[in-house]
């Protein structure tokens, strides 16, 4: 490989959130921010960008625009126009504002779940309720059971939050899959808001992410999708992130629930994500053949310890385990005392999981499957 993802940084003594949650004794296997250096071009675009010595405000993200347009084109056949682009800084910021802009107190989102985090605050922090359809399991892959959310719909119902790839599940919707998000959201008269941020992250060589967004003009037009190049070269720090809004009036109301409040988003991310989403392919593909060995290594322990399962996710470094075997109230806090900082699946609204990050060196790895053994003896 041209990249090293074996290199051992150290990031304990850093500013790091994932590597100083827990105490030293602890791996950090939680937040999704990966161990490995961000591709060359991203630092050499900063390091020349610094080199400028002046850092005042920025004009409008061009290049970062012109990056995305070019990225979704090539990799997704999807052609975008400018004006259909809201930059921002982070993707949870857009979900937050797609609850705020397209319900009112009275109304109801939906999500499924589990769900990472963030769909259920930003319901909570805008005062709105929200019903969930649970993940089901179809031939290993979580999928969600729209089915089971019809008998509640009492036409309060307004904003659809959909996760492709799906966090914490790992899932890739294929085309009937997604067409059948969007029948759903057809028959209530609902706006979509579809986070993608793990779409260049697909593991599965067998799998295509489809946005949400090309599935036809109806779709299109009812749809917000969030994507950011965030997650896939490591640069979640730097937080440059887009909505992608094709109607004028759900963008109209969109930018009026960030007027204000929302900053725009730093230079140096802007720098990064454009740097990224032009030259950083060669690295991602390389990425792809680490976290693939890395996932089929996690899964395959995983599922030799007594009381945990895991389906193998077809995208992004994140594992969902099953630990419903242990027999414990929170599970989560055995896995702590083994040594193993894992996320608790309560956060995603499941108990009796847990997530874990697999975006890390292969020796980070195999001290945290030798810490699940012990775990798993300990039973």
């Amino acid at each position: 490989m041209a990249f090293n993802f074996d290199e051992a940084l150290d990031r304990r003594h850093s500013d790091s959130v994932k590597w100083n949650k827990f105490p030293e004794s602890m791996l950090p296997l939680w937040v999704a921010d990966m161990d490995y250096r961000s591709p060359p071009c991203i630092t050499d675009a900063l390091t020349q960008r610094i080199a400028h010595g002046v850092f005042g405000y920025g004009v409008p993200p061009t290049a970062f625009i012109d990056a995305a347009i070019a990225h979704c084109e090539q990799r997704y056949g999807w052609r975008l126009a400018p004006s259909w682009l809201v930059v921002l800084p982070g993707v949870v910021t857009g979900l937050n504002l797609c609850v705020r802009a397209f319900s009112a107190e009275q109304d109801m989102t939906l999500a499924p779940t589990p769900i990472y985090p963030p769909f259920r605050k930003a319901a909570a922090l805008a005062g709105r309720g929200q019903r969930n359809a649970p993940l089901v399991l179809q031939h290993g892959r979580p999928v969600v059971d729209y089915a089971s959310l019809e008998p509640q719909m009492g036409g309060q119902e307004k904003l659809l939050m959909l996760c492709n790839p799906q966090n914490p599940g790992g899932t890739v919707y294929t085309r009937g899959e997604l067409e059948a998000q969007l029948a759903f959201a057809q028959r209530h008269n609902l706006i979509v808001c579809s986070d993608e941020i793990h779409c260049d992250l697909v593991l599965d060589e067998n799998a295509r992410h489809i946005p949400f967004a090309t599935l036809g003009e109806d779709a299109a037009q009812r749809s917000i999708t969030l994507m950011s190049p965030s997650k896939t070269y490591n640069i979640a720090g730097l937080g440059a992130s887009l909505a992608i809004i094709p109607n004028p009036e759900l963008r109209r109301r969109f930018m009026a629930a960030r007027e204000g409040i929302v900053p725009t988003v730093d230079i140096l991310a802007l720098t990064a994500g454009a740097a990224a989403w032009r030259e950083g392919e060669s690295w991602r593909e390389e990425l792809l053949i680490y976290l693939r060995a890395n996932r089929d290594r996690l899964v395959s322990a995983v599922n030799n310890v007594p009381g945990l399962q895991m389906h193998t996710p077809q995208a992004t470094y994140l594992g969902w385990i099953d630990a419903s075997g242990l027999n414990a109230d929170n599970p989560a806090k055995q896995f702590h005392r083994a040594g193993l900082g894992v996320s608790p699946g309560a956060d995603f609204g499941e108990l009796q999981y847990v997530r874990v990050n697999f975006g890390c060196t292969r020796a980070t790895l195999e001290e945290a499957l030798s810490r699940l053994q012990a775990l798993g003896q300990q039973r």
